[in-house]
């Protein structure tokens, strides 16, 4: 894949491009602690899949990798991409420049961002640059940094990110590139991909090893599994995870596999594992499970394969159907609790902001302590690392808001191990009926979801989800949305205490990996980052329900949503429709 003239040839050679391309190249791009990205397509098209990139990306890729290597220690960098077409000429400009800047370059070529992430961790003195949008359009593409597993701390993240613009106020920087791109000899591009083959056989074992090891498989677990014939289907919608450790990891547990759209790059539907997005994995779960009833389950990952949403058969309606982000959530995090309950006593989860009440009020079965932090996969992961140190058992952590489930000692999203996790409730009864409360049911995916609390949950990806605002004052508008709701409350107390039971509030607010609680009587200072939420106490000074806020740091809306008690979607459109409201009119009052 990578043999071709997009990645052999020097990308920079001839006339320099005008800087003023350069930065309006930079200006289309979104940079952020959690990832950088644009469309690189070189139409301009997000939904375009040519692999071609223009003159001015390919400098501004030039870039990137010039801050990242001259800005890290690490004498290997470990360079990867998804499936993306763009990713074999942004690769190349990048690889360029790391050898010129004296690294050593491991190159895999398409790797899932798990296994990159896992490869890291076990080759001493290695980083990684990852090219990928995740679960962005196909003409999207973009880069994620970090070491031993993980992605870097927001606070490294942020260096590089101010290295970066600073370097995009100096013209000179073009002609340097040109020259570092143009030293890199053929002999030293050849090596890199003579390698590559060693190399990303060596991440699929590291991947594979990490997987058994977080999932604690046994041989006696083997044989369960063996057993079990829990039959598994990937639609893999051309991702990396077309070229990752799935198949080699089920087939070893002897769990029957089939896998669908396995061609790195030919995408047959929008990216996003969401919705109407799933329907083909649902139509092909169904036709396989009619063919042979074992099979049960599907996935469907994004481009990184770092996020795999899930479909499953269910019994009782007789039917595919998908696991709702918050309820797979709040199912593996009950799974993994009661495995690791056995054999520790201090428990704890640290989860994002939005995640749903349900997480709460299952880890006060087992006695599990429950620590908000702010919305990023880096603040779940760091506060769990805290967690450890202070002596707790944290088996996992993540952001219910989305399903994304990261697994200790893992450090990212893996759709391995959440299936593991439903695979494993499903051969154990022993395990099912702790998980459950159940005592006379076959295990059953259907029966498990069922047992679980209800709740009425805005969902991440819906419409509702998030609020245009025009104010790009944050602080302002929070303290004029507690003003407003302060005043709303009072006025609409004895309506909340009689139609929904609620008697009380207070703010809960997100920074970070620290998470505070007030009274709105108490003093506190509201910052313009951080979510913002509501806690809606009933009569017995329990949380029924809560409303949250945060604004995006990439655009000018709000992320928005309502986690309500029970499964009255009136009571929580309710909630929405005034949390709505409030925020837009404290909206008008911040501009």
């Amino acid at each position: 894949m990578e043999n071709s003239y997009q990645f052999l040839e020097d990308q920079l050679k001839g006339d320099l491009p005008d800087f003023d391309e350069i930065i309006e190249s930079y200006r289309q791009m979104i940079i952020s602690v959690s990832g950088w990205r644009k469309v690189f397509s070189i139409s301009g098209d997000e939904e375009d899949a040519d692999g071609r990139i223009s003159r001015a990306d390919a400098y501004l890729c030039a870039l990137i990798a010039y801050v990242y290597g001259s800005s890290v220690d690490n004498e290997t960098i470990i360079v990867a991409r998804d499936g993306r077409n763009t990713g074999s000429m942004i690769s190349g400009c990048a690889v360029r420049i790391l050898l010129a800047l004296g690294k050593k370059v491991a190159f895999l070529s398409i790797a899932s961002a798990p296994e990159i992430m896992a490869y890291s961790s076990q080759l001493e003195g290695a980083s990684f640059f990852y090219i990928s949008a995740s679960h962005n359009p196909i003409g999207h593409n973009g880069f994620k940094f970090g070491r031993d597993g993980g992605v870097y701390s927001s606070q490294t993240s942020a260096d590089l990110i101010r290295r970066f613009s600073l370097f995009m106020k100096d013209p000179a920087i073009l002609s340097k590139l040109q020259r570092l791109s143009k030293e890199v000899t053929s002999s030293q591009i050849d090596q890199v991909l003579n390698d590559k083959d060693a190399h990303k056989r060596a991440a699929l074992d590291a991947y594979y090893q990490l997987l058994i090891k977080t999932n604690r498989i046994d041989e006696k677990q083997k044989e369960a599994l063996k057993v079990s014939k829990i039959g598994i289907i990937g639609e893999l919608n051309g991702s990396a995870r077309a070229v990752s450790i799935d198949r080699e990891l089920f087939e070893s547990l002897s769990l029957p596999y089939k896998s669908f759209n396995t061609l790195p790059g030919i995408c047959v539907h929008p990216i996003v594992p969401e919705g109407e997005n799933l329907d083909l994995c649902r139509n092909l779960l169904r036709e396989e499970h009619l063919k042979e009833g074992s099979f049960v389950l599907g996935y469907v990952p994004d481009n990184d394969g770092d996020r795999g949403n899930i479909v499953y058969w269910d019994e009782l309606q007789k039917k595919v159907v998908p696991l709702q982000a918050q309820e797979l959530f709040a199912l593996i995090s009950l799974i993994e609790l009661t495995r690791a309950s056995q054999e520790n006593e201090k428990l704890a989860i640290a989860v994002n902001g939005p995640t749903s009440l349900l997480v709460d009020n299952l880890c006060s079965r087992l006695g599990a302590r429950v620590e908000r932090c702010e919305v990023g996969e880096a603040n779940v992961v760091l506060r769990g690392e805290q967690l450890r140190k202070e002596g707790w058992c944290v088996p996992l952590v993540g952001e219910g808001s989305n399903g994304g489930i990261i697994s200790y000692p893992c450090k990212v999203r893996d759709p391995m191990n959440t299936l593991l996790s439903i695979v494993n409730l499903l051969s154990d009864e022993n395990l099912f009926r702790k998980v459950t409360r159940l005592h006379q049911s076959k295990p059953s995916l259907s029966i498990a979801v069922k047992a679980l609390e209800k709740r009425t949950i805005t969902g991440s990806f819906s419409s509702k989800a998030k609020l245009k605002i025009k104010s790009n004052d944050y602080k302002r508008l929070k303290e004029n949305y507690i003003a407003l709701f302060t005043s709303s409350f009072e006025k609409r107390r004895r309506e909340m205490e009689s139609e929904f039971g609620i008697h009380d509030w207070k703010l809960e607010l997100t920074v970070k990996t620290e998470c505070f609680r007030y009274r709105y009587d108490q003093e506190f200072e509201v910052e313009a980052k951080g979510g913002l939420k509501v806690l809606l106490y009933d009569s017995q000074q329990r949380v029924s329900d809560f409303l949250w806020m945060r604004a995006s740091g990439t655009e000018p809306v709000f992320r928005i949503a309502v986690d309500a008690e029970g499964d009255d979607q009136k009571r929580h459109d309710d909630l929405l429709t005034w949390h709505r409201n409030l925020i837009l009119s404290a909206d008008k009052k911040s501009h």
